[in-house]
């Protein structure tokens, strides 16, 4: 099976294993890319017994080839509709900018609704991740992140009660939780200290942001701290993998401005 001679150089070459000889369902997996590229966002694929069928290879491997695409976000998969070109990942800036700002800042309309809104008991972990006692009171606040309506993420986010005891009188959770801090309550936050890695969801977070489980997702920790230093948040988020990517600005040693 020949690899196309535009993909040549991108994504099969990292596909080649050391003895040189391609993975069959890799192969059908980069002229499937070639495929996607000409079809554009959308776009239903042909059946599944055409294009192994074009491709000459079983059922089978063209399926190992897709299920791979639809995990790395390239394909989507309709109950009942077929398989269809996914639209590009939404961007998701490492800083400290709301979800609220960075969908919008992409075109995208953000949405939220609450699961969970209720006080706890700190424990140790978060106690010294707020600078609170174990056993003080925090706010905790669960919601599902939305753009365009499709559910894309859980976010958790964990307050001191006893700094922000108001809270959740003025507060909307369907709308952006740092502005209402900014504009209610009179706190910017300015520092974050935030770690990116990847996990699959629980079998409860997956049924709420309604994915497969063996969806890759990002997750996202980030305690965020105000002018002075103190600790205002802390932030446990999941983005599904097939949707999101980050992004970020890195500059050298000798960089100025």
């Amino acid at each position: 099976m020949s690899v196309p001679p535009h993909l040549a150089g991108e994504p099969v070459r990292a596909g080649i294993p050391e003895h040189g000889r391609i993975p069959r369902y890799y192969a059908v997996k980069t002229q499937l890319l070639a495929l996607v590229q000409e079809l554009g966002e959308g776009a239903v694929l042909p059946s599944e017994r055409e294009l192994a069928e074009r491709f000459e290879v079983s059922r089978v491997t063209f399926r190992q080839a897709v299920s791979e695409l639809v995990l790395e976000g390239k394909l989507v998969r309709r109950q009942g509709a077929g398989t269809f070109v996914a639209p590009p990942k939404l961007v998701q800036p490492l800083a400290l900018v709301s979800y609220t700002e960075g969908m919008r800042a992409q075109g995208v309309r953000p949405g939220r609704y609450l699961i969970t809104r209720e006080h706890l008991p700190a424990d140790r972990r978060l106690a010294a991740d707020l600078r609170i006692e174990p056993g003080d009171p925090v706010i905790h606040i669960e919601r599902v992140l939305l753009a365009d309506e499709e559910r894309v993420g859980l976010e958790s986010t964990y307050l001191s009660a006893r700094r922000f005891p108001e809270l959740l009188d003025v507060f909307d959770p369907e709308t952006s939780l740092y502005a209402c801090l900014r504009d209610e309550l009179g706190v910017v936050l300015v520092h974050a200290d935030e770690r990116l890695e990847t996990v699959l969801a629980t079998p409860r977070e997956a049924l709420l942001i309604g994915t497969n489980p063996a969806t890759p997702m990002l997750l996202v920790h980030r305690v965020s701290r105000d002018g002075a230093g103190e600790p205002v948040e802390r932030v446990r988020a999941l983005y599904r993998g097939d949707r999101f990517s980050f992004v970020t600005q890195l500059s050298g040693p000798g960089a100025t401005g």
